[in-house]
């Protein structure tokens, strides 16, 4: 199953997950020896993540006013 790595690999301090894949550490490591069934399970988890991610960062950013 081919990654969904695009080659950022920046980790979000809070979460542990990579702001730009939404995978863990762990995960990015073990993507290759992983068994199908995890790998489609971490797949379908990648959008809730980065979701939540791009929700964070929204309310972190500093507000003018």
């Amino acid at each position: 199953m081919k990654s969904p790595c695009v080659d950022v690999c920046q980790f979000d301090g809070r979460t542990g997950w990579c702001v730009a894949c939404g995978r863990t550490l762990a995960e990015t490591r073990g993507w290759r020896k992983a068994p199908r069934p995890k790998l489609l399970a971490i797949t379908a988890e990648l959008p809730r993540r980065l979701a939540k991610l791009a929700t964070r960062e929204g309310n972190d950013k500093p507000t003018s006013g």
